[in-house]
């Protein structure tokens, strides 16, 4: 397989990520021919997962530039509300996104997508605990197993990776849209 050859998708990650929600695209994407990065933190190198297995940061969100990425994932576990906390991992959930980039996020990954201020007028789904800060945050929030809304890939739990995975795959292998300040300065003239 090399749908996604010449592509780049980082995964972040931070103490507590979900073990199945970081390996599972992981190796999926690196089976589709991506470049996988995982990206950490400015906290860290290296992180434990809710059972601790350990993942090594290859670059900080810091030292990252979002315009070398196609798409970022941001996996669930207690990991996102550690990574709300980092500017740089905000800011380059932001970036990615406003450059036209994909953007996916699961289970509680959501809470990232929150705080970078990308889900106004969005449907997306995620854990059903923080459906609630989903729609503060200005998205229609929805029950079932995956969710695409143009760059953003959502889905609610581990369980629901297969579907997360395709769905993702499929948004990856499509041509990079434009980006979204060129698109807003398109449709101004």
């Amino acid at each position: 397989m090399s749908e996604l050859k010449g592509k780049t998708v980082g995964i972040l990650v931070e103490e507590q990520y979900q073990d199945q929600e970081v390996w599972y695209p992981y190796y999926r994407l690196l089976e589709a021919g991506a470049r996988v990065v995982v990206i950490g933190s400015s906290r860290a190198t290296s992180f434990k997962s809710k059972h601790g297995y350990p993942i090594e940061a290859a670059v900080t969100a810091a030292k990252i530039d979002a315009r070398t990425l196609d798409g970022v994932i941001v996996p669930g576990g207690f990991a996102p509300d550690f990574m709300r906390r980092d500017p740089a991992m905000v800011k380059l959930v932001h970036d990615v996104y406003e450059q036209g980039g994909i953007v996916a996020a699961i289970c509680h990954g959501a809470w990232l997508l929150c705080s970078a201020k990308i889900l106004q007028g969005k449907t997306i789904t995620s854990f059903f605990a923080i459906r609630d800060d989903v729609e503060h945050a200005g998205a229609t929030w929805v029950n079932r197993e995956v969710s695409r809304d143009g760059q953003l890939v959502t889905a609610r739990q581990p369980e629901d990776l297969p579907a997360f995975m395709k769905t993702l795959l499929e948004a990856l292998a499509e041509p990079r849209i434009a980006t979204r300040k060129k698109e807003a300065r398109a449709s101004a003239v």
